[in-house]
């Protein structure tokens, strides 16, 4: 058996305190909501209506203080921190089969914006305590997201607080704060007023960050303005695991408008694997919300509708979670 199922199926002690569950969430009161665009990637469309009941959510993503107490108490070693085992790589050079975890490096000038691998690199020995590698450290980032986190890592930690990761459609309704069809999870303006108020690239992706905001990589997760909801950070900062497989398009509306899907739970796993590498057989969740890595000349993913496909057995220094729990407001 691989690191991956060994993960999926590792116990990790009692339930965290009652306090740990309720501190820091809020209630987002549910409804029916259009999800999705139809003006940018493939992926977003089309528009359609969704009802989510509900629930209770973070109001920030998990943080590198939060995930630390998780691991000094249940002893959790995370994803990034095991070699992997050949036997789930078939075909993987071997100097390659160590731990660690994806890594941005920015180069020195312009590249060519289709080989992301001119900026991202498998650094040796980098997971969440060490983001970018040895000698790096995350001393006097309590306040920043957790990152380097693979999907087994969000579920752990999820399980031991007693919640749950959000669905693709409960995260993105909870995104726009209310604003039903907006552009942004602010409104229909990047910069209303020359205002950041999300953690974003600034200048020319990937060789050029002017961060104009005092923040080159993640930021403190309540550094930037709550959205309608009371919730930080839901674009930009670190793009954030849902529980839902992803699928190249959404589901169009039914012909009848009493058929709205209520609380949809995504596509098959069997669906979620990238076409255009066939022979890797590693199933893809939906990420939401973009990062500090979302530049208007590459990647123009920090709005709620954006989505994006990642591996369940990929770690980076921009992807972290955030939980919810399904349950009534007393």
């Amino acid at each position: 058996m691989g690191v991956l199922q060994l993960k999926q199926g590792l116990h990790v002690g009692p339930i965290a305190n009652e306090n740990l569950f309720r501190e820091g969430m809020v209630w987002i009161p549910g409804g029916t909501f259009h999800m999705g665009s139809d003006s940018h990637y493939p992926e977003e469309a089309p528009v359609h209506r969704v009802t989510v009941d509900g629930f209770w959510m973070d109001r920030t993503p998990v943080t590198n203080a939060q995930f630390r107490a998780f691991v000094e108490t249940t002893g959790y070693i995370s994803f990034a921190e095991i070699a992997p085992d050949p036997k789930d790589y078939p075909g993987a050079l071997p100097h390659m089969l160590k731990a660690g975890s994806l890594v941005f490096a920015p180069p020195d000038g312009p590249v060519n914006l289709c080989h992301w691998s001119r900026w991202w690199t498998f650094k040796f020995g980098a997971y969440w305590r060490r983001p970018y590698g040895p000698g790096s450290s995350i001393r006097g980032r309590d306040d920043h997201p957790v990152v380097h986190v693979a999907y087994c890592d969000a579920q752990a930690y999820a399980r031991w607080v007693g919640k749950e990761l959000p669905t693709e459609a409960e995260w993105e309704f909870a995104a726009r704060g209310g604003l039903d069809g907006a552009e942004f999870a602010w409104g229909d303006e990047f910069t209303p007023g020359d205002q950041r108020l999300a953690n974003t690239w600034q200048g020319d992706f990937p060789h050029r960050n002017e961060a104009a905001g005092g923040y080159e990589r993640t930021s403190p997760v309540t550094a930037y303005p709550r959205n309608g909801y009371g919730l930080h950070d839901m674009i930009g900062n670190v793009w954030e695991w849902t529980a839902d497989w992803f699928s190249p398009r959404h589901t169009a509306d039914a012909p009848k408008a009493c058929r709205i899907p209520e609380n949809p739970r995504g596509a098959r796993e069997a669906d979620s694997y990238d076409p255009c590498q066939p022979e890797i057989r590693i199933p893809r969740k939906v990420l939401k919300g973009g990062s500090f890595l979302c530049a208007p000349n590459y990647c123009r993913r920090c709005r709620p509708a954006a989505r994006h496909a990642h591996p369940v057995d990929t770690s980076t220094c921009h992807v972290g979670f955030r939980c919810i729990a399904r349950e009534r407001r007393s």
